[in-house]
């Protein structure tokens, strides 16, 4: 984790992970997600999406479960609403409000054309530490949104060569290959689905040196995309994060229906 908060593959990465599409035009679609380290359950998650003809918004929510919220309860409420262009989406507001026990921090980002225009952290962070790695403006040039920047439509190349993401105080690429295709099963969903392996490359936002950050830079990630036939849009249905700890898994327990 980075900070006092988390490393974006860690909770972020899993909320981008975890936000399935869904079409205004009478169709909903809600999707829900386990997730476990190892075999142990420590968390679940929420989210719902809707297409309009030019634009898109994704809510969701996730919560610490089972014997990881005895330990430390952790929840968030995330959203970001955008326009579509062509094959891509480009997001214009996003927020979140992570809470860890009885702190609360929230982040606000506006984009525009793909670059940052405005980015708040509410409470504003302490001084930083000396290998802390300042994010540049060139850094907010032509980025996405932890939850846009996982979200492919139907008409777009699903493990694109890069991906570059900015949460509100991280900044990092996410590199992703294609490895082949899987078949996938759960509520509302059985078919065939899209694997890519994903490295991540932090660049600006975090602590240099964190055993952690190394570790994940050092380790590839593995997610699969499964297709929502009815808005066109491919979105994650299961991902494999590996942490010092042990492999983070993120399920949908339910993909539209």
């Amino acid at each position: 984790m980075t900070g006092r908060r988390r490393s974006i593959p860690a909770a972020a990465f899993a909320l981008s992970l975890i936000a399935g599409p869904a079409g205004t035009a009478g169709t909903r679609h809600v999707s829900e997600y386990d997730i476990s380290l190892g075999i142990l359950p420590v968390a679940k998650a929420s989210f719902a999406s809707e297409f309009g003809s030019g634009d898109y918004r994704i809510t969701g929510s996730f919560r610490s479960w089972g014997l990881a919220e005895i330990i430390s309860k952790i929840s968030a409420e995330t959203s970001v609403t955008g326009r579509k262009r062509g094959d891509k989406l480009e997001a214009e507001r996003y927020n979140l409000v992570y809470k860890t026990g009885k702190r609360t921090r929230i982040y606000e980002v506006t984009y525009r054309n793909g670059d940052v225009t405005r980015s708040v952290m509410k409470p504003e962070p302490k001084r930083r530490p000396a290998n802390w790695v300042p994010v540049a403006p060139e850094d907010l040039r032509s980025v996405l949104d932890p939850l846009t920047g996982l979200v492919f439509s139907g008409d777009a190349k699903v493990c694109p060569s890069r991906v570059p993401i900015y949460d509100g105080e991280s900044r990092m690429d996410l590199i992703l290959k294609r490895k082949g295709t899987e078949s996938f099963s759960t509520e509302g969903f059985e078919g065939e689905v899209i694997v890519c392996e994903i490295r991540y490359v932090p660049k600006s936002g975090f602590r240099r040196g964190r055993s952690d950050i190394e570790h994940l830079r050092k380790t590839p990630m593995e997610i699969w995309f499964a297709k929502a036939q009815s808005v066109n849009v491919y979105a994650p249905v299961y991902a494999r994060i590996p942490t010092s700890m042990g492999h983070v898994y993120v399920k949908a327990a339910r993909y539209g229906g």
